[in-house]
């Protein structure tokens, strides 16, 4: 393997660059089990669109393999290509090997935020990033000004101009995915226990999100509506706090661990059998609690068995079955596309039970999109950090999702569904996306919608 310009050459000389650290560094034993046969490259998103070898599954391996041997620096040219990766993990359901590459970019990523010191810029926008988007409360005291500057329209001002787009590429792609703020967005409304509609079959905890529960507050309401009519007493600590899912996913190891260890206490005690997710980068996170906290001996088997109660609330509605009566969604067949959002899809391997719940709705014809398994660009922040890639892959997939024909989007992921929306506006098309579980509260209570 020839390392790329930029890297240094492979010689004694070099093992006194910049490396990783001696604290959960890439496991070699998983490195190697990587054979470059290549079946990774047609699915990994930043290869199809960068093409280049190092932005691939297979070239982040070489690369992490040869900065594990000390052959390689740590250092911009490498981190670029490990920023470069969604994290989306098609590559490991494609792999034929069973390389674990999920837990050989997250271990690197970790690496990369304690030993690469990045640039001043790009420092305050993920502080920016981390100190809102994992805080609800923080995100909360936000929402009156960001309705007045929707109200006096800067947003469209600024969108139309490209004005911020000109000062920082990034911010202009966070502003870009900012979802139009309601009076929604302002409740808090669910109590904190609900009670089952009919006979109880389950005493559930349902765990709300940071941007779910603030600017997808419907969909909530309407995942309780589902499970208490579905016989399942619902219950809502009020102390709960973000998942972790964006931390982990960027390297935050401590912001993570701490944000994981929260979510844990307020559940405890409740006597929940399930704990509900309806965001899927979400429930991919909550199940991985047992590996983020595996060195805290006080909560590494709280988080265990935390993990072992976390459903999808497709994943668990399936499994459980259906008690509610469905009823038509419209007056005539209702052309259904869904999307497939990765951490569900790749990192839950949760893929048949949405399609099933869906057709089970009567008048629904469920269309497969083209590529359906690529990511659509959002991957947690990737679109704010990495805006030029996920902007293609927008493209992309609202280009595929509309080439079915279908009158309606199902989303069941808040970053999909931001990314997807932008992307409709931006090709001219007004196509609704909705939740599955905002589908089926339709369905369960009779009401028809306006497609």
């Amino acid at each position: 393997m020839q390392v790329s310009e930029g890297f240094g050459e492979k010689t004694a000389s070099v093992k006194n660059l910049q490396g990783f650290d001696g604290k959960n560094p890439p496991d070699p034993k998983l490195i190697d089990s990587c054979v470059h046969c290549g079946f990774c490259l047609a699915t990994c998103p930043s290869y199809r669109v960068i093409g280049k070898e190092m932005d691939s599954p297979r070239g982040r391996i070489y690369l992490i393999d040869a900065i594990n041997e000390g052959e390689i620096a740590l250092n911009t040219a490498s981190v670029q290509h490990f920023d470069s990766c969604l994290g989306c993990l098609a590559c490991v359901t494609a792999c034929p090997s069973g390389v674990q590459y999920d837990k050989l970019i997250s271990a690197t990523r970790h690496q990369v935020e304690r030993n690469y010191p990045r640039g001043l810029a790009d420092r305050l926008v993920r502080q920016l990033i981390f100190s809102l988007f994992p805080n609800p409360d923080v995100l909360r005291i936000l929402l009156v000004p960001l309705l007045v500057y929707q109200r006096l329209g800067f947003s469209k001002f600024l969108r139309a101009t490209g004005l911020l787009k000109n000062i920082s590429p990034r911010l202009a792609a966070m502003e870009s995915i900012l979802p139009e703020i309601t009076l929604k967005s302002f409740q808090d409304n669910l109590p904190d226990v609900i009670p089952a509609r009919g006979e109880k079959r389950y005493r559930v905890g349902v765990i709300l999100g940071c941007v779910q529960r603030l600017f997808f507050s419907p969909v909530n309401e309407a995942t309780v509506r589902v499970l208490t009519a579905n016989g399942c007493e619902v219950v809502i600590p009020k102390s709960q706090g973000c998942c972790a899912a964006l931390p982990e996913h960027q390297g935050q190891t401590e912001q993570a661990k701490a944000l994981a260890r929260q979510m844990i206490d307020s559940f405890a005690n409740t006597g929940v059998d399930y704990v509900i997710i309806n965001a899927a980068g979400c429930g991919h996170t909550l199940k991985e609690y047992g590996h983020i906290l595996a060195d805290d001996p006080e909560y590494r088997e709280k988080a265990k068995e935390f993990a072992a109660k976390v459903r999808d609330a497709q994943e668990f509605l399936v499994t459980v079955g259906l008690t509610a009566k469905l009823s038509p969604l419209a007056s005539k067949t209702l052309n259904l596309v869904y999307q497939d959002a990765c951490h569900l899809l790749h990192g839950q391997k949760i893929s048949v039970q949405p399609r099933q719940l869906l057709q089970q709705i009567p008048g629904v014809k469920l269309k497969e999109p083209l590529d359906a398994a690529i990511c659509c660009g959002s991957a947690g922040v990737y679109n704010m950090l990495q805006p030029d890639v996920a902007e293609e892959l927008g493209r992309q997939k609202v280009r595929n999702l509309l080439n079915t024909g279908a009158d309606l989007i199902a989303s069941p992921n808040p970053g999909c569904s931001l990314q997807i929306q932008k992307h409709l506006e931006l090709q001219g098309k007004d196509v609704a996306i909705m939740h599955p579980m905002e589908l089926l509260d339709y369905s369960i209570r009779g009401e028809k919608l306006e497609v």
